[in-house]
């Protein structure tokens, strides 16, 4: 059973597991942009600060799922007993499928956080994709593989003896925004917006209001509307101001 904060706990460690997500509220997100989401938490006043991340390729699909998150860290701040390569692929085997796997490298540049081994082991297993504050390698497999890979950039070299591992399943960062186990993760050709586990049903129906409003407006002008006239017809202007 579910905890007065909304979150389902182990009974026999007390420990918080992730409230499910359904499936409808999935295809919800999938139907708004991340351009609808960021409004929608603006209105909120929830934190959605720009990540400058983005997808790595024209055609990469778009990614709707709960974050499970990995913490990497250069080598003198990394645990000394696991690798990069097993706590990778650990995350990646404890994540639940439909599951994004998000990578908190600190946005380093020159640091790599993942590649094609680890893309293929994270196909395997089900997850939806992947999103790295910083940058990947390999980018031609996960092309293959048809796996959604979002991030900074991309780099040649391996993590191996330049990345080590620091946890996972546990708070993360993308970019100033604060990723929890769990918390919503959509990416599309727009950015990659967090939103939060407590607030997925109130954000989606903004962004859905949000995308109707926007939608009514287009309609108005392409039917011949003074575009002016149309926009305060709806309050365009007032459309964020946040309602709590």
């Amino acid at each position: 059973m579910p905890h007065s904060d909304g979150m389902f706990r182990n009974h026999a460690t007390g420990e918080p597991m992730r409230k499910p997500i359904s499936k409808a509220l999935i295809n919800g997100y999938m139907a708004v942009s991340t351009s609808n989401i960021s409004d929608a938490l603006d209105r909120l006043g929830i934190p959605c600060e720009p990540t400058q991340i983005g997808a790595l390729w024209s055609s990469c699909k778009k990614i709707v799922g709960p974050a499970m998150t990995l913490t990497l860290a250069p080598l003198e701040r990394s645990h000394k007993e696991i690798t990069t390569v097993v706590g990778t692929l650990q995350a990646i085997m404890d994540a639940l499928p439909g599951d994004v796997l998000v990578i908190d490298v600190g946005g380093r540049m020159d640091l790599n956080t993942f590649g094609g081994v680890a893309g293929a082991t994270t196909q395997h297993y089900g997850l939806a994709g992947v999103v790295c504050d910083g940058v990947a390698r390999d980018i031609d497999e996960y092309k293959t593989l048809d796996l959604p890979v979002f991030g900074k950039g991309f780099i040649h070299q391996s993590v191996r003896g330049r990345v080590g591992y620091v946890s996972h399943n546990t708070e993360a960062k993308l970019g100033a925004n604060i990723v929890r186990p769990g918390d919503l993760i959509v990416g599309d050709e727009n950015g990659v917006v967090v939103v939060p586990h407590e607030q997925i049903e109130g954000v989606l129906k903004i962004a859905r209001f949000v995308k109707d409003t926007e939608d009514g407006v287009i309609a108005a002008i392409r039917a011949g509307g003074d575009p002016i006239e149309v926009h305060q017809k709806v309050k365009y202007d007032d459309m964020l101001k946040r309602t709590s």
